[in-house]
């Protein structure tokens, strides 16, 4: 198999080309006795990942394995059930649904006036100026309304208590861990 720059794997350039041999550190320039084991060095499409054996590649070990992580996943449980919580999801799901429903039958009505009704959309307002031309500019002008609509509800209704869940959260996982609070 043959590098990404042409060259032959492995040190020797005798070497076949097919070879399966990895290079050696003193032919990568490290010194004697030094490992090499970048796995993007010489990285191939086919092939990529596996181990030098042909066998299947060691499972990654899991990240949960200490027991104060269990402490603190039952503590992001715990204030995932919290009312606190449920009503900061309550008021996002309070403006979001109906945001949603509204901008989106807005657009499909736009889209279906548009293909069915084009004698409509083609009525002149002002000069050039026509229904389409106006719907089209209302879409982008929806937009920016709601997203503005959005980000004032979010700093007035709901970001507060968010964070202050964050900061609870943090609080109670740092506790569980022996942290300094």
């Amino acid at each position: 198999m043959q590098s990404s720059n042409g060259r032959p794997r492995g040190g020797d350039p005798e070497s076949p080309a097919g070879s399966q041999e990895h290079p050696t550190p003193s032919a990568v320039g490290a010194p004697e006795g030094a490992g090499y084991d970048d796995p993007w060095y010489d990285a191939l499409a086919s092939g990529w990942g596996e181990s030098p054996g042909g066998g299947p590649a060691t499972a990654v070990p899991s990240a949960r394995t200490a027991p104060e992580d269990v402490a603190a996943a039952d503590i992001y449980l715990q204030v995932q059930r919290s009312q606190a919580f449920q009503e900061v999801r309550s008021r996002y799901r309070r403006f979001v649904v109906p945001a949603v429903a509204g901008f989106f039958a807005w657009y499909v009505g736009y889209v279906v006036a548009a293909t069915t009704a084009p004698g409509l959309m083609a009525h002149p307002v002002v000069g050039a100026v026509n229904v389409a031309m106006l719907a089209g500019l209302g879409q982008f002008l929806s937009t920016f309304l709601l997203t503005w609509a959005y980000a004032r509800h979010a700093r007035l209704r709901r970001d507060r208590a968010a964070l202050e869940l964050r900061w609870d959260t943090q609080e109670l996982t740092r506790s569980a861990r022996g942290g300094a609070s």
